[in-house]
């Protein structure tokens, strides 16, 4: 059989492929593969059109934005994911983003380095606890069920959810306090972190007047994918004082550079996609994508279909 990877996954996953497959890094002839494990290469209805033998496409990750799920389905391909092997890895991402803001350490490192303090502790510098205060999550899933145990458990955070798709009584078994609407969510939460996936309902979900609904002393998180926000309406926001301050692992152009504004602004923090770039994770992840690759290419039933 024959499977394409060309991205980097957990060496003992790879070398287990090796012993059952033949490993190709290209689409010179995709007629020929029998599955597709990637990460972040885009897979499009053009290429599935082509590959006649293809059985399964593999994704390494959570999201599944770069593949064309329709085609691949009307084409019979099975497509499946690994949606909680690197969850607890994006989840403690997302709670040191947060008190990265909330302490400003992000803006101490760099005054630091510019000798630009005069003083310990200096009082004009200070920072915001989170115990006690208010987190509000867009998205109830995997991810967000562990940052919201982190946060509640953790800190004594009160932890509000929105997402559409979840009922009051489903989200209470969550660990979530159930909120009707995105406006209230905000405009009740000290930090707000959003995890949800990139589709059509959810391009540009935190963006235009949406910012007008958070508190001016609020940080907003998101580690979910870039486009899920306005990058140009966040920048306005930050710069119009309508929230304290934001960090992003994602980005619409990734990684990100000097030419993104947001990277010039003193209360914003980037880094590039590092949720789930542990080792632990990339151990699960690659693990369970080859094993789950292997077993649908033998008629098997996987674990994670993408839904």
């Amino acid at each position: 059989m024959k499977v394409y990877l060309s991205e980097y996954i957990y060496p003992p996953a790879r070398e287990k492929l090796a012993q059952v497959a033949e490993i190709v890094d290209n689409f010179d002839h995709i007629e020929e593969l029998d599955a597709i494990i990637l990460r972040n290469i885009p897979v499009t209805a053009e290429m599935l059109g082509r590959a006649k033998n293809l059985k399964v496409i593999a994704k390494h990750g959570i999201g599944v934005n770069t593949i064309d799920i329709k085609a691949a389905r009307e084409r019979g391909v099975q497509v499946i994911y690994t949606p909680t092997a690197n969850a607890e890895s994006v989840a403690e991402m997302t709670v040191g983003l947060i008190l990265n803001l909330e302490r400003r350490i992000y803006e101490a490192n760099v005054k630091s380095r510019n000798s630009e303090f005069k003083t310990i502790a200096p009082e004009d510098f200070l920072g915001t606890e989170l115990q006690g205060k208010v987190f509000g999550q867009i998205g109830m899933g995997n991810i967000a069920q562990r940052i919201a145990r982190i946060m509640s458990a953790g800190f004594g955070a009160k932890v509000l959810g929105y997402d559409p798709f979840v009922s009051q009584e489903e989200a209470a078994k969550r660990g979530f306090e159930w909120v009707a609407t995105l406006e209230e969510l905000l405009e009740r939460s000290d930090m707000v972190n959003i995890n949800v996936p990139l589709v059509k309902s959810t391009e540009h979900m935190i963006s235009g007047k949406v910012f007008d609904h958070f508190k001016p002393s609020a940080v907003f998180v998101n580690a979910a994918r870039g486009a899920v926000i306005s990058e140009d309406d966040l920048y306005d926001a930050l710069v119009a004082g309508k929230l304290k301050a934001a960090a992003c692992d994602t980005f619409v152009k990734e990684p990100p550079t000097a030419e993104n504004k947001l990277l010039s602004l003193p209360n914003f923090s980037a880094t590039p996609h590092l949720g789930g770039n542990t080792e632990d994770a990339l151990r699960n992840a690659g693990t369970e994508v080859v094993e789950e690759t292997l077993k649908v290419l033998a008629g098997g039933t996987p674990v994670h279909p993408v839904p």
